[in-house]
């Protein structure tokens, strides 16, 4: 078989964008931002960049084209940065983008000895991924979702994900407003509802009236008895979904959560491949998996929501920072699946960052578009760049 091209470069770029307002809001009492422009939310002991991270990634191939992949990079992406650069880049040299699958699993066998199958080394390659299929798709001159079998329609439901103002009136009022515009679901974040988990589940449900799909993350904060406990009081008021209700690391307990409520419990947005998906799955720990395209990649995100399909689980994918380009790329991916409900929307992120990718990508009236063109339909604007950060 000829080969569709050959790959002659790959560049990375760790690109840091200031915001006014930090991710999931306004600095609470005892937070501030470190040294290294790093937040720890007490909510949930978390931490996170005080301004927008991600990892670009540039392949270029023998014919002049060039396929644009992005992953997380929101702690520490000098890590990611340097696997890139130093373990897949000079590996990839000479490879066929048609040939994106095989690539990803010789890639991924290259640690496998040295037991790195999650964590940054699993992001890098997800970027990578999505880089070799964009430039895939664009030498064919095919958009990604007619390479994984088609799109199913060209637009995805959206959900307003994150109320990030101050006070609980203020959190209310936003999601009003929002769906105003036409969305028909908002998820709150548990780690800042400083007036109680609970009374903002009342306050918003009220808020928004009966019709509107209402979910919560949880965060991981609570032991497996607390969660059923909590759950179920919010049940009282309609919850569509509880996400991420216990540590990632429990199994047995969100085994235990996932019997014990009445709603769906919404997992995955921190697992990176197949392999941790499958025990939960086994186990029945949820009924909606939470991809992140910039942890898994196009591969291994495709493979994750197919087994959701034989395990007839919901795919509700997650989507968080970054310029656009993993966004695009999820969007493309989710399209090509069953049972995909919902993609999230982080609006405080997409609507300020969209200026910084081509394309016709976009979220309105409750709905994103898909963007058309050849591989992801979108590129880095030339403006990004500006704010690359060195390693």
């Amino acid at each position: 078989m000829s080969r569709l091209d050959a790959i002659t470069r790959i560049e990375s770029f760790i690109i840091s964008i200031p915001r006014e307002t930090p991710y999931l809001g306004p600095l609470r009492p005892g937070e501030r931002i470190n040294e290294r422009g790093y937040i720890i939310r007490k909510g949930n002991r978390a931490i996170y960049p005080s301004a927008d991270m991600t990892i670009l990634i540039k392949i270029t191939a023998e014919s002049g084209r060039v396929g644009w992949g992005e992953c997380y990079g929101i702690v520490a992406p000098e890590a990611t940065k340097a696997i890139i650069d130093e373990v897949l880049a000079p590996v990839m040299i000479g490879r066929d983008p048609g040939e994106p699958v095989v690539l990803h699993e010789d890639l991924y066998d290259l640690m496998r000895v040295r037991g790195f199958f999650g964590g940054y080394y699993v992001d890098a390659l997800g970027g990578v991924d999505i880089a070799v299929w964009d430039l895939f798709g664009k030498c064919v001159g095919r958009p990604l979702a007619s390479l994984l079998g088609g799109a199913r329609e060209p637009h995805l439901k959206a959900y307003v994900s994150g109320l990030p103002k101050a006070t609980l009136k203020e959190r209310c009022d936003l999601a009003v407003e929002w769906v105003a515009k036409g969305f028909a679901g908002v998820k709150f974040a548990a780690a800042v509802s400083d007036e109680g988990i609970v009374e903002e589940m009342a306050a918003l449900r009220e808020a928004i009236g009966p019709k509107v799909d209402l979910m919560v993350d949880l965060h991981w904060k609570f032991t497996a008895g607390e969660a059923i406990r909590l759950i179920r009081r919010l049940e009282a008021h309609n919850l569509y979904f509880a996400e991420a209700p216990c540590e990632p690391e429990d199994i047995d307990g969100q085994a235990l959560v996932a019997r014990g409520v009445g709603c769906p419990v919404a997992l995955g947005e921190e697992w990176r491949t197949a392999f941790e998906y499958r025990p939960r799955f086994e186990r029945r720990c949820m009924s909606i998996v939470q991809p992140e395209m910039g942890h898994t990649g196009v591969t291994e995100f495709l493979h994750i929501g197919r087994m959701a399909h034989a395990f007839h689980a919901d795919v509700i994918p997650h989507a968080a920072i970054g310029i656009g380009v993993f966004q695009a790329a999820s969007l493309h991916a989710a399209g090509a699946l069953k049972r995909v409900p919902y993609h999230e929307y982080q609006h405080s992120i997409f609507d300020k960052n969209l200026r910084y990718v081509t394309g016709d990508m976009a979220c309105a009236n409750g709905r994103f578009s898909l963007p058309s063109g050849p591989g992801l339909g979108v590129e880095p604007h030339p403006d990004v760049f500006k704010f690359v950060r060195a390693a």
